[in-house]
């Protein structure tokens, strides 16, 4: 396959595991009231899914090494489009529930390998790059994920929603089974001990914890607003479906324009500077939702003009303590991810069961669990400090090697 194909069949594979949770979240108070269960329940569908991408992330990273990325690529998206087909026709709430799971374990496969297979085939300029417009389609795509969403909801109904990421995922699986070539040239032998001792290396680095604890924790806070997000918007503000889908995607299109502009952020602030104004807009938004909530408790502009800063801040903040966890590990890039991802998945789907069991119509019990978690970031940010410093010392080195032997410079981050 010609290797202009590849961004194509990358972002495609993304696509479904991206936009699971944005478009399915405007038919949340419709599948309460179908199934005639609580909205606590029903936000149990994005816990589950995140719980069993945790559990599959920590394991496919290591098997593609061993038995090649296409083989693995194959096997999970097709458990991905089992999942998603499952959820279209779930009979009962308990049944919903174990497709999401099953959907999550497959949707854990392309965001941990996908960007592996990168690395394999682009180096340098060319893999950032790359990333980059990856990074700005699929965040177009999640800005816009909400109002498809309330739209086919308003149409067809819940199961519409599900379908579309159906749809989605059998077309990808078809592109991947015939066209996506193998990248890992060389195969490791499957050694369990020796992983094993590689996951417990990066697991126990306080370096590592700080790094990767920092974004997942704020998007473990973005997240727990989504959860609540549909039946505050349409039960306690009184807004429709569609309007609802579109004050989300304003909140999510702050984040897509700040992913976008992220390289000229960094060049123009620095590593430092967009860490602590990305942390420092998030705080600010919390507590201005926290306020705001208190002041004002059924204003849904000021609730989204709150969280459009939370996540303007999230955005730029992002990529360099993502780049950052990865550098500390680069001998052993997938397994950092796996972890990453991993625990990201897990915080995620027990903030947002927590935000649910808590949640009772009122905006302030979502801002105060947003606060709580927001809280949290700045105790670990001077540990990331220091990482980012031995890191920039590292890059300066290798750009100082580079240069005398004159060679093309590579930003790390």
């Amino acid at each position: 396959m010609p290797e202009s194909r590849l961004p194509f069949l990358f972002i495609l594979s993304l696509i479904a595991c991206c936009i699971e949770v944005d478009i399915s979240v405007p038919s949340f108070p419709e599948i309460s009231h179908y199934f005639k269960v609580s909205e606590n329940i029903v936000q149990l569908t994005i816990a589950y899914n995140f719980l069993g991408f945790c559990l599959s992330a920590f394991v496919f990273g290591p098997l593609s090494e061993c038995y090649g990325r296409r083989k693995i690529m194959i096997i999970g998206n097709a458990i991905l489009l089992i999942g998603a087909t499952l959820c279209v026709f779930a009979p009962s709430i308990e049944f919903l529930l174990v497709a999401r799971f099953v959907q999550g374990i497959g949707a854990s496969t392309s965001a941990v390998i996908v960007f592996t297979m990168i690395a394999d085939i682009y180096k340098g300029e060319k893999a950032i790059r790359l990333i980059g417009i990856m990074n700005s389609v699929l965040t177009i795509l999640i800005a816009i994920a909400p109002i498809i969403g309330g739209f086919v909801n308003k149409t067809v109904g819940w199961r519409g929603n599900y379908t579309c990421v159906a749809l989605i995922s059998f077309i990808s699986w078809i592109l991947l089974l015939f066209l996506l070539p193998e990248t890992k040239i060389k195969l490791e032998t499957f050694n369990l001990k020796d992983i094993l001792k590689n996951y417990r290396k990066v697991l126990l680095n306080l370096e590592f914890f700080s790094s990767s604890m920092v974004p997942s924790l704020m998007y473990s806070a973005y997240m727990s607003f989504v959860a609540c997000a549909s039946f505050l918007y349409m039960e306690t503000f009184g807004l429709s479906v569609i309007c609802y889908a579109a004050h989300q995607t304003v909140i999510v299109s702050f984040f897509a324009v700040a992913s976008t502009l992220s390289g000229k952020l960094i060049q123009f602030l620095g590593n430092r500077g967009c860490i602590f104004l990305g942390i420092g807009l998030s705080l600010i938004g919390s507590i201005l939702l926290m306020m705001l909530s208190i002041i004002s408790p059924y204003s849904p502009l000021l609730t989204t003009i709150s969280m459009s800063i939370f996540s303007l801040g999230f955005a730029i903040s992002y990529p360099v303590i993502f780049s950052s966890s990865l550098e500390i590990f680069p001998e052993i890039k997938g397994i950092a991810s796996s972890s990453i991802m991993a625990m990201r998945a897990l915080l995620v789907g027990s903030i947002v069961s927590l935000s649910g069991y808590f949640y009772n119509g009122h905006p302030i019990r979502v801002a105060t669990v947003i606060i709580i978690i927001i809280v949290l970031v700045p105790l670990l940010t001077s540990k990331l400090q220091k990482t980012l410093f031995l890191l920039n010392h590292r890059q300066n080195l290798t750009t100082s090697n580079i240069n005398s032997k004159k060679q093309p410079q590579v930003t790390l981050i």
